[in-house]
């Protein structure tokens, strides 16, 4: 086969250097500056005589019998060196061994070829590190989005777009971060073994602790936890941390994956609706520098007044039923014209949630915040004053789907512990996704909590954004294993 020769030839390669006592895998490396660096001070740096040492990763070689013209390329750019024959030592070796691929180290001057291209005359030369595979390009490319996501090392150096998607990524958690903490929000950690998950409806995963021979849950939530430093004198707190639920794989769901959480305690909804926006249009703009992004053939502006729906009213106009007093078969009779499957059990606020989705959620295309559903659907949320069957709590909708939840938190410690009493008596039925009554949550609403408002997102918002199915955006998503 094509790639076991190359291998058996690269291996080969290493030999001779280790013959040339050169070593292949060198503990230090030094560089001067960047390659994007030495391409924009290119003309200032032509007119100084010491060495310039650049380091990248080889992408081409072009042989032209006493010159070798190799393309490198660093994070920052690609630059070409210029191998003469009379300018630099061991020049036979360095043909017979350098391969695309191999991470080198050139030191040399400026200088400007033929053709114009900018380029470092190499005098002084050391490998890095010596590659034993063959870049995918060499031999069979890399266009399988399977093997792209599994070795998504490759992906990302073959393809500059791909790097620039992680680099997007950090810029926007590093904006998350600066917006809250320029807020006074503070950074927070909490844990992520729990004895009883809560704070999402989702079914968790399980491990066991062996130092405390105890089963604990891997958190599907970060609420409980902070809610509870809330409880403990805090006043604005946020964590950004990976959580954990065991349900399937799509274009906006992977089962482990990082959230923002952030309390505010003495607000409400309304205040974190007008700060979230805020939020967003800030992030947004830091990330992608504008606040108007492609949505298909059409774009989407993050600017300006959003839309404000109520949840109600937008179920009652799409299902000609009003959600708050119809009783479950009418529910029931709506989902199976919509050919929703759902078990035999189901709760109703589960039944009104596909209901929703199915009929109201992908309808929202521009930015808008969806207020106020029925408390059925939300366990952990506030009753409104002035309707108590539903909760103070919002939706961030967009693109046709969540991109953040945010409500005024329930802390009346009797209202709360009905409301874990009948998502108990779901789990009881078969909804494994159901919250689980959490006394010492319980017992620590009983100490007070103040008025408090918590927001939610996670890098859904981030993929969402960059049109791409979530696990694209992740560099390691989980997958079956090859063999299995």
């Amino acid at each position: 086969m094509l790639l076991d020769k190359i291998l058996e030839e690269r291996k080969k390669k290493l030999e001779l250097l280790q013959q040339a006592q050169c070593d292949p895998y060198p503990v230090t490396a030094k560089r001067s500056m960047h390659i994007g660096e030495f391409n924009n001070s290119f003309t200032r740096l032509s007119k100084k005589s010491t060495l310039i040492y650049l380091v990248g990763r080889v992408r081409s070689i072009r042989d032209q019998g006493k010159i070798l013209f190799v393309s490198c390329e660093d994070a920052s750019g690609r630059i070409q060196f210029v191998f003469k024959k009379d300018t630099i030592a061991q020049f036979d070796l360095i043909k017979k061994t350098l391969d695309a691929g191999d991470i080198i180290q050139g030191a040399g001057s400026p200088i400007k070829t033929k053709t114009g291209e900018k380029s470092l005359l190499i005098k002084k030369y050391q490998i890095l590190t010596k590659t034993l595979q063959p870049l995918p390009t060499d031999f069979y490319g890399l266009e399988d989005i399977e093997i792209r996501l599994r070795k998504r090392y490759l992906d990302t150096i073959l393809n500059p777009a791909e790097r620039d998607l992680f680099l997007k990524k950090s810029v926007f958690w590093k904006s998350v971060r600066e917006f809250l903490e320029a807020h006074n929000f503070i950074s927070v950690e909490t844990p992520v073994f729990e004895i009883t998950p809560g704070g999402a409806e989702a079914e968790p995963f399980v491990t066991h602790h062996n130092a405390l021979d105890e089963d604990f849950y891997l958190r599907i939530s970060l609420e409980i936890a902070l809610k509870k430093m809330i409880v403990g004198g805090f006043e604005k707190i946020y964590e950004i941390g990976r959580i954990f639920r065991n349900e399937g794989i799509d274009a906006e769901h992977l089962q482990d994956y990082t959230q923002l959480e952030f309390y505010w305690a003495y607000a409400d909804y309304r205040d974190l609706m007008k700060f979230v926006k805020k939020m967003y249009q800030t992030v947004i703009k830091k990330t992608f520098g504008t606040l108007t992004l492609p949505y298909g053939n059409t774009k989407i502006s993050w600017g300006g007044a959003w839309d404000t729906v109520d949840y109600c009213k937008a179920f009652q106009k799409h299902n000609k039923l009003d959600v708050l007093s119809c009783s479950d078969d009418a529910l029931r009779v709506r989902a199976r014209e919509l050919s929703i499957k759902f078990e035999k059990n189901i709760g109703r606020g589960r039944l009104i949630d596909l209901i929703y989705k199915k009929t109201v959620r992908p309808l929202l295309i521009r930015p808008t915040f969806l207020i106020n559903p029925p408390v059925t659907i939300e366990p952990l949320a506030k009753r409104s004053p002035k309707d108590p069957r539903v909760v103070e709590r919002f939706q961030v909708m967009a693109y046709g789907t969540e991109l953040g939840k945010g409500f005024s938190e329930l802390n009346d410690p009797i209202d709360q512990r009905k409301r874990f009493e009948e998502q108990m008596k779901l789990r009881e039925k078969g909804d494994v996704e159901a919250q689980m009554l959490d006394e010492d949550f319980l017992e620590a609403l009983e100490y007070g909590m103040p008025p408090t408002a918590g927001f939610g997102t996670s890098e859904r918002l981030f993929a969402v954004l960059a049109g791409r199915p979530i696990r694209e955006t992740i560099f390691s998503p989980p997958m079956k294993r090859r063999n299995k």
